[in-house]
């Protein structure tokens, strides 16, 4: 029987929220016994997820956001939502150092570290609607 499991979770768009994302994300996944690489490099892109969405989706507003994620055996899908403001160009906003909130001293370096620590990133976003990410990693721990 194949191993399956998912959970969701929605919160305030506070930069306070975004250390309980990380840890409820890592405490959903443990139950794979996942190495300390494992859960840091899935925290992480967690971390960059959703501090986009609160600092780019809804700037100065409250939104929530969502995250979403399955278990299928070894692997994990994480998606992280908000309805906020879209991203305009999605492949410039996935070039190395790109920000648009340059005044907040912002690295440029989101979605490039999600994409270096997870085997698959999606990027789904519509200009007033929101953004979606979908993050994927096989744990090479499980089994």
């Amino acid at each position: 029987m194949e191993f399956r499991n998912e959970m969701k979770v929605e919160f305030i768009s506070k930069s306070q929220n975004e250390a309980f994302a990380r840890v409820v994300v890592s405490a959903f996944i443990a139950q794979l016994d996942p190495t300390i690489e494992e859960i840091a490099d899935i925290k992480t892109a967690v971390s960059e997820a959703v501090t986009n969405a609160i600092i780019h989706g809804y700037e100065d507003d409250k939104g929530i956001v969502q995250i979403k994620c399955n278990i299928i055996k070894n692997r994990i899908e994480i998606e992280i939502s908000d309805e906020g403001r879209g991203i305009l160009n999605i492949n410039e906003a996935r070039e190395p150092l790109y920000t648009s909130k340059p005044e907040l001293e912002r690295s440029g370096m989101g979605f490039t570290i999600m994409e270096s620590f997870m085997d698959e990133i999606e990027i789904y976003s519509e200009v007033g609607q929101g953004t979606r990410i979908k993050m994927i990693k096989e744990l090479k721990s499980v089994g």
